[in-house]
């Protein structure tokens, strides 16, 4: 929104209501600085909720956006400029991030969020603002309730996370985590602030690391802090890119759709039909699901091989 009224204002024209062809005048521009297709859908996005915002007709609809974006998409494609998924964090990948997780505050809470994440195959968005109260206690797992998703923005959505007989079962992980942290009610999964570095011998280590009492002779250490808030669906993505390098996997390939691609990845490697696979992930088409899918080797899985 800044962008487009900074825009605006230097050409004197009116940010709102704006019109099709400034909208499609403004993201030309955006992509001559350099901006990648993917950002300039966010700002048509932005430009769009504003004027719905303010009750103004939507000017991002006129076929002069959708063109020039158009345009601008082939123009990316033909350069190679596609955009880099992030790598799908498969049951097996997964088993390797969280072989070094300790079992301290922060290891607990970030283990019940990988976990919790690829179970349900969530958005980093839906997988932060989980709350105590949308979950439930069955015989056979936990009952989530998602009351928006991106995919059903009015009705509520059931999302099961079954106990498991693996390291990777996310009831026990959720569970762990919530006694440890004493909490019973509010959101889930919140920021931890733990004791500040403190100078020992001309070097920095934190406080906590030091056993028995206060390593300058002063008070304790303060014990780690759970905040009341939930966190960021940035800070969803942080932690599986920390958890990731920690692991010696390369951050940057990580993120937060990582969960979510590896769940649905994992499910087709095993054969699960494609049906189960749209319902797990909460999509609309076949299509959307697919963008969700790493095919792995494409020789490997070649439909004709044996057969060439």
């Amino acid at each position: 929104m800044r962008a487009w009224c900074a825009w605006c204002l230097k050409r004197n024209l009116p940010p709102l209501p704006g019109t099709g062809a400034d909208v499609a005048a403004f993201l030309a521009s955006e992509r001559g600085r350099g901006l990648s297709p993917e950002t300039l859908k966010l700002r048509r996005a932005a430009i769009r909720y504003l004027h719905r915002a303010a009750g103004c007709a939507v000017p991002t609809d006129d076929v002069a956006v959708s063109e020039t974006l158009a345009g601008i998409s082939r123009q990316a494609a033909r350069l190679g400029q596609t955009p880099r998924k992030k790598v799908a964090a498969t049951a097996g990948i997964l088993r390797q991030i969280l072989a070094p997780i300790p079992g301290d505050l922060r290891g607990l809470r970030d283990r019940a969020l990988l976990l919790t994440g690829f179970a349900g195959a969530l958005r980093r968005s839906e997988l932060a603002a989980i709350r105590v109260e949308q979950l439930e206690k069955t015989e056979r797992g936990l009952r989530l309730t998602l009351y928006q998703t991106k995919g059903s923005q009015t009705d509520a959505v059931i999302v099961p996370l079954p106990y498991g007989q693996t390291e990777l079962c996310p009831v026990r992980a959720l569970t762990a985590w919530l006694d440890a942290a004493g909490i019973t009610a509010g959101p889930v999964f919140r920021r931890i602030w733990l004791p500040k570095l403190t100078r020992l011998g001309g070097g920095r280590q934190g406080s906590a690391s030091v056993p028995g009492g206060s390593p300058t002779g002063g008070e304790p250490p303060a014990l780690p802090r759970i905040g009341t808030q939930p966190i960021t669906p940035w800070t969803v993505a942080a932690i599986v890119q920390a958890r990731a390098t920690a692991a010696g996997f390369g951050g940057g390939d990580f993120g937060g759709h990582s969960l979510k691609r590896g769940a649905l990845t994992t499910g087709m490697e095993r054969g699960v039909h494609p049906a189960d696979l749209k319902r797990l992930g909460r999509h609309k088409s076949f299509d959307v699901l697919g963008e969700y899918l790493e095919f792995g080797d494409l020789f490997e899985r070649h439909p004709l091989g044996g057969v060439l």
